[in-house]
Protein backbone atom coordinates (compact mmCIF):
# COMPACT_ATOMS: atom_id res chain seq x y z
CA UNK A 1 0.00 0.00 0.00
CA UNK A 2 2.27 3.47 -1.39
CA UNK A 3 -0.89 5.82 -0.23
CA UNK A 4 -2.84 5.55 3.20
CA UNK A 5 -4.31 7.97 5.61
CA UNK A 6 -2.79 8.42 9.12
CA UNK A 7 -3.91 10.03 12.37
CA UNK A 8 -1.31 11.89 14.34
CA UNK A 9 -2.79 12.50 17.92
CA UNK A 10 -2.35 15.67 19.97
CA UNK A 11 -3.38 14.12 22.96
CA UNK A 12 -4.56 15.25 26.57
CA UNK A 13 -3.24 13.83 29.82
CA UNK A 14 -6.10 12.19 31.48
CA UNK A 15 -6.21 11.41 35.42
CA UNK A 16 -7.76 7.90 35.93
CA UNK A 17 -9.08 6.29 39.00
CA UNK A 18 -9.23 2.44 37.84
CA UNK A 19 -7.94 0.66 34.98
CA UNK A 20 -10.69 0.80 32.64
CA UNK A 21 -10.79 4.61 32.55
CA UNK A 22 -7.86 4.48 30.40
CA UNK A 23 -8.80 1.20 28.24
CA UNK A 24 -11.77 3.38 27.85
CA UNK A 25 -10.03 6.05 26.81
CA UNK A 26 -7.71 4.93 24.61
CA UNK A 27 -10.50 2.32 22.71
CA UNK A 28 -12.28 5.46 21.95
CA UNK A 29 -9.23 7.19 20.31
CA UNK A 30 -8.50 4.14 18.04
CA UNK A 31 -12.25 3.13 16.96
CA UNK A 32 -12.58 7.18 15.81
CA UNK A 33 -9.51 7.04 13.80
CA UNK A 34 -10.38 4.03 12.29
CA UNK A 35 -13.62 5.21 11.62
CA UNK A 36 -11.73 8.00 9.57
CA UNK A 37 -10.23 5.11 7.70
CA UNK A 38 -6.63 5.54 9.50
CA UNK A 39 -4.26 3.40 8.64
CA UNK A 40 -1.49 4.35 10.74
CA UNK A 41 -2.35 6.31 14.13
CA UNK A 42 0.43 7.98 15.81
CA UNK A 43 0.65 8.80 19.81
CA UNK A 44 3.00 11.16 21.43
CA UNK A 45 5.83 10.60 23.41
CA UNK A 46 4.97 10.17 27.39
CA UNK A 47 1.38 10.08 27.10
CA UNK A 48 1.68 7.09 28.71
CA UNK A 49 2.35 8.84 32.03
CA UNK A 50 -1.20 9.52 32.61
CA UNK A 51 -1.30 6.11 33.75
CA UNK A 52 0.81 6.95 37.51
CA UNK A 53 -2.62 8.65 38.03
CA UNK A 54 -3.81 5.32 39.29
CA UNK A 55 -1.39 4.52 41.69
CA UNK A 56 -2.07 7.19 44.43
CA UNK A 57 -0.37 10.95 45.15
CA UNK A 58 2.71 9.30 47.14
CA UNK A 59 3.55 7.70 43.44
CA UNK A 60 2.57 10.36 40.77
CA UNK A 61 4.34 13.07 43.08
CA UNK A 62 7.39 11.29 43.26
CA UNK A 63 9.76 10.96 39.48
CA UNK A 64 11.33 7.82 40.19
CA UNK A 65 8.23 5.73 42.64
CA UNK A 66 6.69 6.35 39.48
CA UNK A 67 8.88 4.94 36.89
CA UNK A 68 8.87 1.48 38.70
CA UNK A 69 4.63 1.42 39.68
CA UNK A 70 4.20 1.74 35.85
CA UNK A 71 6.26 -1.81 35.23
CA UNK A 72 3.09 -3.19 37.02
CA UNK A 73 0.56 -2.27 34.01
CA UNK A 74 3.17 -2.60 31.21
CA UNK A 75 1.94 -6.46 29.98
CA UNK A 76 -1.69 -5.23 29.93
CA UNK A 77 -0.82 -1.90 28.58
CA UNK A 78 1.20 -4.59 25.97
CA UNK A 79 -1.62 -6.40 25.32
CA UNK A 80 -4.54 -3.55 25.02
CA UNK A 81 -2.46 -2.10 22.14
CA UNK A 82 -2.16 -5.77 20.37
CA UNK A 83 -5.92 -5.92 20.72
CA UNK A 84 -6.78 -2.61 19.72
CA UNK A 85 -4.43 -3.20 16.72
CA UNK A 86 -5.99 -6.75 15.60
CA UNK A 87 -9.78 -5.55 16.51
CA UNK A 88 -9.58 -2.76 13.92
CA UNK A 89 -6.46 -3.92 11.34
CA UNK A 90 -4.41 -0.56 11.69
CA UNK A 91 -1.03 0.07 12.91
CA UNK A 92 -0.28 1.88 16.21
CA UNK A 93 2.49 3.60 17.00
CA UNK A 94 1.68 3.52 21.15
CA UNK A 95 2.71 6.56 23.38
CA UNK A 96 5.90 6.04 24.34
CA UNK A 97 6.43 4.24 28.03
CA UNK A 98 9.49 4.61 30.37
CA UNK A 99 10.49 0.76 30.33
CA UNK A 100 12.65 -0.79 32.52
CA UNK A 101 16.02 -2.69 31.50
CA UNK A 102 17.45 -5.85 33.10
CA UNK A 103 20.38 -3.45 34.90
CA UNK A 104 17.26 -1.67 36.98
CA UNK A 105 17.78 1.61 34.88
CA UNK A 106 14.86 3.05 32.42
CA UNK A 107 14.92 4.07 28.58
CA UNK A 108 11.84 6.00 26.79
CA UNK A 109 10.54 3.19 24.54
CA UNK A 110 8.02 3.79 21.73
CA UNK A 111 6.59 0.79 20.54
CA UNK A 112 4.73 -0.02 17.40
CA UNK A 113 1.74 -2.09 17.37
CA UNK A 114 0.12 -4.15 14.37
CA UNK A 115 -2.56 -6.84 13.70
CA UNK A 116 -0.41 -9.63 14.07
CA UNK A 117 1.17 -7.88 17.42
CA UNK A 118 4.30 -5.78 18.26
CA UNK A 119 6.49 -5.12 15.17
CA UNK A 120 9.09 -3.09 16.95
CA UNK A 121 10.33 -0.32 19.17
CA UNK A 122 12.78 2.90 19.29
CA UNK A 123 14.56 3.69 21.88
CA UNK A 124 15.02 7.44 22.64
CA UNK A 125 18.81 8.26 21.90
CA UNK A 126 19.62 11.69 23.17
CA UNK A 127 18.13 12.70 26.27
CA UNK A 128 17.33 16.45 27.58
CA UNK A 129 18.64 17.77 30.70
CA UNK A 130 15.10 17.09 32.28
CA UNK A 131 15.64 13.15 31.32
CA UNK A 132 19.15 13.14 32.41
CA UNK A 133 19.72 15.32 35.26
CA UNK A 134 15.73 15.07 36.99
CA UNK A 135 14.41 11.75 36.28
CA UNK A 136 17.42 9.96 35.35
CA UNK A 137 16.41 7.73 32.34
CA UNK A 138 18.75 6.20 30.16
CA UNK A 139 19.67 6.59 26.78
CA UNK A 140 18.91 3.82 23.85
CA UNK A 141 21.57 2.48 21.62
CA UNK A 142 20.12 1.11 18.60
CA UNK A 143 19.15 2.99 15.54
CA UNK A 144 16.26 0.72 14.02
CA UNK A 145 14.07 0.81 11.26
CA UNK A 146 10.62 -1.17 11.44
CA UNK A 147 9.31 -3.52 8.64
CA UNK A 148 5.67 -2.74 8.70
CA UNK A 149 2.71 -3.69 5.97
CA UNK A 150 2.91 0.11 4.76
CA UNK A 151 6.63 0.43 4.48
CA UNK A 152 10.19 0.76 6.34
CA UNK A 153 9.41 3.08 9.57
CA UNK A 154 11.65 5.03 11.23
CA UNK A 155 10.86 6.56 15.03
CA UNK A 156 12.59 9.99 16.36
CA UNK A 157 11.36 10.29 19.87
CA UNK A 158 11.54 13.92 20.44
CA UNK A 159 14.78 15.41 20.97
CA UNK A 160 16.29 12.98 17.97
CA UNK A 161 14.73 14.86 15.37
CA UNK A 162 17.14 17.18 16.23
CA UNK A 163 19.56 15.98 15.20
CA UNK A 164 19.96 14.88 11.34
CA UNK A 165 22.39 11.46 11.16
CA UNK A 166 19.83 9.74 12.80
CA UNK A 167 16.98 10.25 10.27
CA UNK A 168 19.57 9.78 7.56
CA UNK A 169 20.42 6.10 8.42
CA UNK A 170 17.02 5.51 8.74
CA UNK A 171 16.40 6.73 5.58
CA UNK A 172 18.81 5.26 3.67
CA UNK A 173 18.01 1.88 5.17
CA UNK A 174 14.43 2.65 3.29
CA UNK A 175 12.52 4.67 5.38
CA UNK A 176 10.41 7.27 3.69
CA UNK A 177 8.59 8.28 6.26
CA UNK A 178 9.77 9.10 9.87
CA UNK A 179 7.21 9.03 13.08
CA UNK A 180 8.24 11.71 16.13
CA UNK A 181 6.24 11.31 19.22
CA UNK A 182 6.79 14.43 21.34
CA UNK A 183 6.40 15.80 24.69
CA UNK A 184 7.02 19.81 25.48
CA UNK A 185 6.28 21.99 28.04
CA UNK A 186 7.49 25.25 25.99
CA UNK A 187 6.40 27.18 22.78
CA UNK A 188 10.09 27.24 22.44
CA UNK A 189 10.51 23.20 22.47
CA UNK A 190 7.55 22.53 20.45
CA UNK A 191 9.32 24.53 17.99
CA UNK A 192 12.81 22.85 18.19
CA UNK A 193 11.22 19.98 17.69
CA UNK A 194 8.77 21.21 14.54
CA UNK A 195 12.19 23.03 12.91
CA UNK A 196 14.07 19.21 13.23
CA UNK A 197 11.00 17.48 11.23
CA UNK A 198 11.11 20.45 8.52
CA UNK A 199 14.55 20.54 8.34
CA UNK A 200 14.92 16.25 8.25
CA UNK A 201 11.64 15.97 5.67
CA UNK A 202 13.43 18.90 3.50
CA UNK A 203 17.08 17.16 3.70
CA UNK A 204 16.03 13.51 3.44
CA UNK A 205 12.83 14.09 1.03
CA UNK A 206 10.60 12.35 2.78
CA UNK A 207 7.07 12.13 5.33
CA UNK A 208 7.61 13.48 8.95
CA UNK A 209 4.95 12.98 11.16
CA UNK A 210 4.48 14.77 14.80
CA UNK A 211 2.10 13.94 17.51
CA UNK A 212 2.73 16.12 20.79
CA UNK A 213 0.94 15.87 24.63
CA UNK A 214 -0.89 18.84 24.98
CA UNK A 215 -2.84 20.80 27.95
CA UNK A 216 -1.84 20.87 31.43
CA UNK A 217 -1.71 17.92 34.24
CA UNK A 218 -0.73 19.40 37.44
CA UNK A 219 -1.23 16.56 39.13
CA UNK A 220 1.84 15.26 37.32
CA UNK A 221 5.31 15.67 38.49
CA UNK A 222 6.52 14.44 34.60
CA UNK A 223 4.45 16.26 32.35
CA UNK A 224 2.07 18.68 34.14
CA UNK A 225 2.87 20.58 31.13
CA UNK A 226 1.96 20.04 27.48
CA UNK A 227 2.20 22.61 24.27
CA UNK A 228 2.19 21.80 20.85
CA UNK A 229 0.35 20.61 17.74
CA UNK A 230 0.46 17.35 15.58
CA UNK A 231 1.51 18.29 11.85
CA UNK A 232 2.40 16.11 8.92
CA UNK A 233 5.60 17.24 7.02
CA UNK A 234 6.74 16.80 3.57
CA UNK A 235 9.68 17.61 0.90
CA UNK A 236 9.27 21.06 -0.43
CA UNK A 237 9.08 20.51 -4.09
CA UNK A 238 6.35 20.29 -7.06
CA UNK A 239 3.60 18.34 -6.35
CA UNK A 240 4.09 18.85 -2.37
CA UNK A 241 2.89 21.90 0.17
CA UNK A 242 4.87 25.28 -1.01
CA UNK A 243 5.70 25.37 2.79
CA UNK A 244 6.09 21.88 3.21
CA UNK A 245 3.33 21.15 5.53
CA UNK A 246 0.56 18.68 4.26
CA UNK A 247 -1.41 19.25 7.43
CA UNK A 248 -1.40 20.11 10.94
CA UNK A 249 -3.71 21.11 14.01
CA UNK A 250 -4.67 23.77 16.47
CA UNK A 251 -1.88 24.84 19.39
CA UNK A 252 -3.68 22.54 22.25
CA UNK A 253 -6.74 21.36 20.64
CA UNK A 254 -7.59 17.97 21.90
CA UNK A 255 -7.73 15.40 18.56
CA UNK A 256 -6.73 13.31 15.58
CA UNK A 257 -5.35 15.53 12.73
CA UNK A 258 -5.03 13.38 9.69
CA UNK A 259 -3.04 13.34 6.26
CA UNK A 260 -3.13 10.69 3.37
CA UNK A 261 0.89 10.10 2.13
CA UNK A 262 2.15 8.40 -0.98
CA UNK A 263 4.92 6.89 -0.34
CA UNK A 264 5.32 6.55 -4.49
CA UNK A 265 5.79 10.67 -4.42
CA UNK A 266 9.25 10.25 -2.53
CA UNK A 267 10.79 8.11 -5.52
CA UNK A 268 9.19 10.73 -7.75
CA UNK A 269 11.10 13.51 -6.24
CA UNK A 270 13.68 12.07 -5.87
CA UNK A 271 14.26 11.38 -9.05
CA UNK A 272 12.42 14.56 -10.69
CA UNK A 273 12.57 17.43 -8.16
CA UNK A 274 13.63 21.07 -8.89
CA UNK A 275 16.72 19.77 -6.35
CA UNK A 276 18.25 16.66 -4.85
CA UNK A 277 19.04 17.18 -1.41
CA UNK A 278 18.66 13.26 -0.51
CA UNK A 279 21.00 12.61 -3.49
CA UNK A 280 23.62 15.37 -3.36
CA UNK A 281 24.04 15.02 0.45
CA UNK A 282 27.55 13.24 0.53
CA UNK A 283 28.61 16.18 -1.56
CA UNK A 284 28.93 18.34 1.86
CA UNK A 285 31.61 16.14 2.81
CA UNK A 286 33.74 17.13 0.12
CA UNK A 287 33.91 20.36 2.22
CA UNK A 288 34.94 19.19 5.64
CA UNK A 289 38.47 20.15 5.76
CA UNK A 290 40.24 23.30 7.51
CA UNK A 291 38.24 26.87 6.56
CA UNK A 292 40.49 28.89 4.77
Amino acid sequence: MSAFKLACAQYDISFFNEWQDFVDKLSHWVANASEQGAALLVFPEYGSMELASLFGEDIYSDLQKQLHAMQTVLPKWYDLHETLAKQYNVLILASSFPTEQSDGTFVNRANLFGPEGRLGFQDKLIMTRFENEQWHIRAGSDIKVIETPLGRIGIHICYDSEFPMIAHQQVAAGADLLLVPSCTDTQAGFHRVRIGCQARALENQCYVVQSPTVGHAPWSEAVDINTGRASVYTPVDYGFPDDGILAEGDDNDVGWVYATVDLTEIARIRDQGQVFNYRDWPKQFAFSGPLT
